[in-house]
């Protein structure tokens, strides 16, 4: 069964204390030794952070009562209640506010050249930023933040930004460096922290051996973290070790200890009223419960999760729990009650812009309409599904192409900057020669000599820089027109070969004296989501490089192959015998299926699904555009899809076109195939639809 959806956990607020508040102050009379026992204002700051980082909306009334009393205060006090109260606007939803107070923070930090409230600044405006999706913006201001905190000695901003800066570089993907800054904060952290700040960074380092897969390592971390705990006498930091306890459990396959982790920890939420850490524990109590499949429990937490992220004015948890209510009810049947709960979802998902989210939700949803099935539904989501997917793949590529041109750009910039360094030397050297003209006429042969061979280097120089200024040109025009990964061509290059392509050539007859037409096949990776959830993006790559290899082998040197987008590949073949086109499909779904992928030990092998037919295609006589061909492909590769995977669909003529039109062909593919007015043939694989060996 595939992972329900859970919430977006918050980073960096990094699974801090809740430790032990303000016993209540007896009530004494008014007297010096009653202002003896008032404490501090660093100390009251220390409660509040406390108390500010498990149910800030308690803490948020507290700093803003003393705030006039922290701006008279020290640089110190004063860069600690921004700080606080950047954190709390940010918890209780007020992003405004937050950011505006993170800007003064920084302002302030700058103005007294106060390195700390600075750093405090940049490093809670980069926390902001994450929530916000500008994760490159966010870590720039993090790792700038930790550079300043390593000038001071405060030990609570170190250690913070510390573990910040390496889930920094576990979000760029970068794990080896991750581990290696959470390594030396660590060690940092038993040199000169206490028992909260060993519980910070171990709970961090067993997070970051999670991403890493390295569950073993995971836990041992968690163990000592759960050890320092307990010298904190606090609910809340236990309640989050709970919580990574739970998150190592699931996904290291062991559901019971997760379900019993994650208990634990809404228990001790609930306890000291963690409203937004009980909403998200309730999601994930869901999500265990229908990885169990236990559709009853799933969907009684998916309601309590739902009217916890009400309370709160938590969209992500709301959607997420919609989402899971949404896959227990198809999972039991439920379907009208399923949809509109996952429909519900999929709008605020919408609403955030988080694409790439969107995207494997609605991949999730199909999934669950067709092991519902309801198979027309299941064809619409993962229509949806792959129009995203293209769109987002498509950005992807700008965004490269982008990247590539700046690159080159650079490069540019700084030959021509060296060029201009060469010619100011080559001035200074002419007007020093002037001068000593006036002077040492006997060296003026010497001086020349030096100059001819400054501009002699010059011109190689300037050859050299053409020379590879063409190469960047040659370079540059082969990527635009190929596929990085795997060295197909890609989609701009078939557009532009489909509006030069002449539809109407003629091609003669094959051998057997049969008529040679064109032909579009349209293939799509099957469960290509799962391989990358279960072994990695990386063994994603290896199955889309492999099957590009056996699409060659397969294919012939004349037949173009594109990567179409994501896991989706499109073959045009210039000249095939009309009734050759059922055994290309079957040669496709065979050889394909017979490919094997070796990844990291282990041996993967994996289907497509295809849709092809003809080209030109002509209803009643009048050739469809291309790009309506490659459209109606698609429809008969989710057709593919729907119904069971590992087959092909093909569109092999129409009929009674009287009766209909095109457009009602295209609006439900399968209706008009099942009424009789499209032709169609079916093609199976005949191997397992996913297998994987040690």
């Amino acid at each position: 069964m595939p992972a329900a959806r859970k919430t977006r956990q918050p980073r960096r607020r990094s699974t801090t204390l809740m430790a032990s508040l303000l016993l209540a102050l007896p009530m004494l009379a008014a007297s010096p030794a009653r202002a003896e026992a008032t404490p501090s204002l660093t100390a009251r700051l220390a409660e509040i952070r406390e108390i500010n980082r498990f149910t800030p909306e308690r803490a948020l009334p507290m700093l803003l009562r003393i705030e006039a009393e922290a701006r008279a205060a020290s640089v110190e006090e004063t860069g600690e209640m921004l700080a606080q109260l950047c954190v709390a606007y940010q918890k209780v939803g007020k992003q405004e506010l937050a950011l505006a107070t993170c800007d003064e923070l920084i302002a302030f930090g700058r103005a007294h050249k106060n390195n700390g409230a600075l750093a405090k600044g940049l490093v809670r405006k980069g926390y902001i930023k994450y929530d916000q999706n500008e994760l490159a913006v966010s870590h720039d201001l993090i790792w700038e933040a930790e550079r300043l905190a390593n000038t001071t000695d405060d030990v609570e901003l170190r250690v913070r930004v510390g573990v910040s800066a390496a889930e920094s570089f576990a979000e760029d993907g970068n794990f080896p460096h991750a581990l290696e800054k959470m390594q030396a904060t660590l060690a940092y952290t038993r040199q000169h922290g206490g028992p909260v700040h060993l519980v910070i960074v171990l709970n961090s380092m067993a997070r970051l051996y999670r991403q890493m897969r390295e569950y073993d390592k995971g836990f041992e971390a968690l163990d000592e973290a759960l050890v320092a705990a307990e010298k904190t006498n606090s609910p809340g930091r236990l309640a989050t070790l709970k919580g990574t306890e739970y998150g190592l459990a699931v996904e290291s396959g062991q559901l019971e200890r997760a379900l019993k982790a994650q208990t634990a920890a809404l228990a001790l939420e609930r306890q000291i009223g963690a409203q937004a850490m009980a909403a998200r524990s309730l999601v994930n109590l869901s999500d265990c419960y229908l990885r169990m499949r236990d559709y009853a429990h799933a969907a009684s937490y998916a309601n309590q999760a739902i009217a916890a992220a009400l309370a709160i004015h938590d969209e992500n948890g709301l959607a997420t729990a919609r989402i899971n209510l949404g896959q227990a009810y198809l999972a039991t049947g439920r379907l009208a009650e399923g949809k509109r709960s996952f429909e519900a979802g999929l709008t605020s998902y919408e609403k955030s812009g988080d694409k790439p989210e969107l995207q494997a939700v609605l991949a999730e949803y199909g999934e669950a309409l067709e092991r519902a099935g309801d198979y027309a539904a299941a064809v619409q989501a993962y229509h949806r599904e792959r129009s995203l997917s293209n769109e987002l793949f498509e950005k992807r590529r700008q965004k490269a192409m982008l990247e590539l041109q700046e690159k080159y750009d650079a490069d540019k910039k700084q030959r021509q900057i060296e060029l201009l360094e060469r010619e100011n030397q080559v001035k200074s050297v002419e007007i020093d020669n002037r001068r000593l003209q006036q002077r040492v006429w006997w060296l003026l042969a010497v001086v020349f000599g030096l100059a001819s061979v400054v501009v002699g280097l010059l011109y190689r120089k300037v050859r050299h820089a053409n020379a590879q200024l063409f190469l960047k040109n040659q370079e540059l025009k082969q990527q635009s027109v190929r596929d990085p990964l795997t060295g197909l061509y890609n989609r701009r290059h078939f557009q532009e070969f489909m509006r030069n392509h002449r539809v109407d050539e003629k091609r003669g007859a094959g051998t057997t004296g049969e008529e040679m037409v064109s032909a579009l096949f349209l293939m799509d990776v099957d469960h290509f989501k799962h391989i990358n959830d279960t072994w990695g993006h990386g063994a994603g790559d290896a199955v889309l490089i492999r099957i590009a290899e056996s699409l060659r082998e397969i294919l012939r040197e004349t037949d173009m192959i594109v990567r179409w987008g994501g896991e989706e590949f499109l073959a045009f073949l210039p000249a095939i015998p009309q009734s050759g086109l059922d055994e290309v499909a079957r040669r496709l779904l065979n050889g394909i299926s017979e490919t094997s992928i070796e990844f990291q030990g282990t041996t993967l092998n994996v289907n497509v699904s295809i849709g092809y037919a003809p080209y030109p295609l002509a209803p009643g006589g009048k050739p469809l555009p291309w790009e309506r061909a490659v459209n109606l492909v698609d429809m008969a590769l989710y057709m593919a899809k729907g119904h069971g995977r590992n087959r092909a669909y093909g569109v092999r003529g129409f009929a009674n076109f009287g009766k209909t039109s095109m457009e009602e062909i295209e609006q439900n593919l399968e209706q008009a195939w099942r009424a009789g007015f499209v032709d169609m043939a079916i093609v199976t694989g005949g191997y397992p639809d996913l297998r994987a060996s040690a």
